[in-house]
């Protein structure tokens, strides 16, 4: 690599030609990262492993796909939106045969991305969001930090769609009173 290293997005579009090397690069850099994030939302580490087997897989195929940052995107987030919609069909396929599956504990210490967000979208809202209670937080990470739906954020918290509904609602309530 001459100069500077290439950017995540730059190892996409070299993977979306054949470039065996910068996958592997994709991946040293992106892996941990990712196995933490998902661990963060599910215990069950085989789970966890199919679930990275499977958004690898996925990023292999179809990073011709990858629009990057020509619509605002970056390629961290295209992977983790992969990532979060294959644990979803994980938990899915886990309650099609009602197998509960373990969910992660909330960490004792906040972790490094609640500490990122807190910084990045302001002291008053970082306070604001550490204050919520653990269920509310869990909601508003999955709909809006996560992307995910309604019906994902249900299946992923195993929860019914109606309480996802509630307390995303609660959580928006509750934001909007700590910032005013």
């Amino acid at each position: 690599m001459k100069g500077t290293e290439p950017d995540e997005e730059q190892l996409v579009r070299r993977a979306a030609k054949g470039d065996r090397a910068a996958f592997e690069e994709l991946y040293r850099r992106t892996s941990p990262w990712l196995a933490v994030r998902l661990r963060r939302r599910c215990a069950d580490e085989q789970i966890v492993a199919e679930v990275m087997q499977e958004t690898y897989l996925a990023v292999w195929r179809a990073a011709g796909a990858f629009a990057g940052s020509a619509v605002g995107g970056s390629a961290v987030g295209w992977l983790w939106t992969i990532a979060a919609r294959r644990l979803v069909d994980a938990f899915r396929r886990r309650a099609k045969y009602a197998q509960p599956l373990p969910v992660a504990e909330a960490a004792v210490a906040p972790a490094a991305e609640d500490e990122a967000l807190a910084g990045a979208v302001g002291e008053a809202v970082g306070d604001a969001l550490r204050r919520l209670a653990p269920e509310l937080r869990q909601v508003l990470q999955a709909m809006v930090l996560d992307g995910l739906t309604v019906r994902e954020t249900a299946v992923l918290l195993g929860l019914p769609e109606g309480t996802v509904k509630t307390r995303a609602r609660r959580a928006r309530i509750a934001m909007r009173e700590a910032l005013s």
